[in-house]
């Protein structure tokens, strides 16, 4: 680990691959939450299937918790690395945004952001379903899932929260996802086509979220 961390070069690898690895989450995320929109009927049926299936609930979960820690933990490594590189150099001679984007120059920011928005939407449905599940201990309800949503939504300054953390998303996409492959080597023919993608990810998902956030705000249940 020590290793690890004194190695410049080994730390860029790791924050690639943890970026990469969420950015899989983030498909598998959105596409079950598009669900919520487009079928009530099989969210209930994805949502409960990941809910209570052992190899999600004890074998992904985990790696998944772990991929968010370590991608975070490198992140701030890498920024106080920057940082004092920036400051060996000398305000001078350092001209960073004349070569780098706004994006990619506070990708910190963006990053402290979307933590800050983990953390509530871990508290909204982690922290809920683990208490519904082991602390409450209530019986399995298959048909539970779609009605938590759209009541999670009904509070007008939660949907905000979550719009404003998805265009943060977006922002920290934009140049992460595309740099990951950059930091792992990849140069070749196939390039400009992986940047057009990442870009093309980058706006694509986090507006597909904001959709469904919104989506839910404007059609809650009515009993």
């Amino acid at each position: 680990m020590s290793q690890l961390l004194n190695s410049s070069l080994a730390r860029k690898y790791v924050m690639a691959l943890s970026g990469l690895f969420l950015v899989i989450f983030l498909v598998l995320h959105v596409t079950i939450n598009l669900a919520s929109v487009l079928s009530p009927d099989f969210f209930n049926e994805a949502s409960h299937f990941m809910g209570y299936n052992p190899l999600v609930q004890f074998i992904m979960q985990p790696i998944l918790i772990a991929g968010v820690i370590v991608h975070f933990v490198m992140g701030f490594v890498l920024e106080a690395q920057n940082r004092k590189a920036r400051g060996s150099v000398g305000y001078t001679r350092y001209k960073g945004s004349a070569n780098a984007s706004w994006v990619s120059r506070n990708m910190i920011y963006s990053g402290l952001v979307v933590l800050a928005f983990l953390g509530l939407h871990f508290y909204d449905f982690w922290i809920h379903e683990m208490a519904y599940k082991y602390v409450e201990a209530n019986p399995e309800d298959p048909t539970r899932y779609y009605a938590e949503t759209v009541e999670k939504f009904a509070p007008i300054w939660r949907t905000v929260l979550y719009v404003i953390a998805f265009v943060l998303l977006s922002l920290h996409l934009w140049h992460g996802f595309a740099s990951s492959f950059q930091s792992m080597g990849m140069n070749n023919k196939y390039t400009p086509g992986i940047k057009r993608f990442a870009k093309a990810f980058a706006l694509v998902v986090p507006l597909a979220f904001a959709f469904i956030a919104i989506y839910h705000h404007l059609n809650p249940i009515t009993h």
